[in-house]
């Protein structure tokens, strides 16, 4: 069983910055972020595999960095110059070595003057 650990979320103001974290256990191929907003499918922000290759979503390139620590099996999610659309619940997501998916409980991002 994989446990994952979230950090990072809260109250910023439009064009400020926020950075997430999730920590895993086990054998961890890739790792990720996908977040939900109010009335909206969950969407992919961004993905990373054990060898570095990023994938984020269009949308939010230049704004987004994914980054991982495969020694700590962590993976961060800084994130820059904020808008209201930003505003989501923030979910980790990794894939283990065995295909096995798993979600972390979600950390609330709002971006509010």
């Amino acid at each position: 069983q994989v446990q994952l650990v979230e950090s990072g979320g809260g109250l910023v103001q439009p064009g400020g910055s926020l950075r997430l974290s999730c920590a895993a256990s086990g054998s961890i191929f890739s790792m990720g972020w996908y977040r939900q907003a109010p009335g909206k499918q969950r969407e992919l922000v961004a993905t990373i595999h054990s060898r570095g290759i990023t994938n984020y979503a269009d949308s939010l390139k230049g704004r987004f960095t994914i980054s991982r620590d495969n020694a700590k099996n962590t993976v961060y999610l800084q994130m820059n110059s904020l808008k209201p659309e930003d505003t989501a619940v923030y979910y980790c997501n990794v894939v283990t070595n065995w295909g096995k998916t798993y979600w972390g409980q979600g950390t609330q991002v709002s971006v509010s003057s």
